[in-house]
């Protein structure tokens, strides 16, 4: 009864290299599912005057975005994509722009505005404090 023929050293090599970088092509594009959403403390991020009715503040430094509705109201939002966990670095007006993969979300509500991403930005809690805006767990 013949075998079956033997792979060469070299297709072994190669199939050995392929399976680490697919791995890292899978958590590159992982769910979102972790815990590094934003601040794990709250951090001032700046002066609440710097934020208009209608407009948002991108704090890439704390990866929070801070929106003032037009009724006023500070909404704070962690800046880490929900898609592959890439820091948002981009705010056009108020949309935020992942540069990873393209996803878009809105800085005022966190609802995601462009796939890939499905998951909108998490909620910070927000208060402003001697005219300053603090953001994040506890604020």
């Amino acid at each position: 009864m013949p075998g079956r023929p033997v792979p060469s050293r070299r297709t072994l090599l190669r199939g050995a290299a392929v399976v680490p970088v697919a791995g890292f092509g899978l958590a590159a594009c992982s769910t979102g599912q972790a815990s590094h959403a934003g601040p794990t403390a709250p951090v001032e991020v700046g002066a609440e005057s710097e934020i208009a009715k209608g407009s948002a503040k991108l704090y890439r430094d704390h990866n929070v975005v801070v929106g003032r509705r037009d009724d006023g109201t500070l909404k704070a939002y962690s800046t880490i994509c929900t898609h592959a966990l890439c820091p948002i670095n981009k705010l056009e007006g108020t949309t935020l722009v992942c540069p990873c993969h393209g996803s878009r979300f809105d800085a005022l509500t966190g609802e995601v505005l462009h796939d890939p991403a499905t998951v909108p930005l998490k909620e910070l809690p927000v208060e402003v404090k001697g005219g300053r805006i603090v953001a994040g767990p506890e604020a």
